[in-house]
């Protein structure tokens, strides 16, 4: 089963074992195209309400605080390698990293 939350320009989706985010459709309209992400590493401990990741775009550079705490357990490597590919038409393609080990409390309460 899997639950899909919405939280500040970025979305959360609850799969079976991991939290995978992205770029919510209104945010990447509001970037325009994406020049430049930083990411966190594999294996970083993020925790809610701080720097999760920034991405530069055409319009505005925005920082992304971690609406979760949990351990990074991917990342989109094609957005790594090409941060153009957030600009997709499908929401749910613009993945951009997965956590692991989040209180699952914390999630359902975004």
């Amino acid at each position: 089963m899997s639950y899909l939350k919405k939280n500040d320009g970025l979305w959360i989706l609850h799969n079976d074992k991991d939290y995978c985010m992205g770029l919510t459709a209104e945010m990447a309209e509001t970037l325009g195209e994406v020049t430049f992400i930083s990411l966190p590493k594999i294996g970083q401990t993020v925790k809610s309400g701080e720097p999760l990741l920034e991405i530069e775009a055409e319009k505005a550079v925005q920082e992304f605080k971690s609406p979760l705490t949990g351990v990074v357990a991917s990342i989109n490597e094609k957005v790594a390698a090409d941060p153009a590919a957030l600009n997709v038409e499908e929401e749910l393609d613009a993945w951009i990293l997965s956590l692991r080990e989040i209180d699952e409390t914390e999630f359902e309460n975004l």
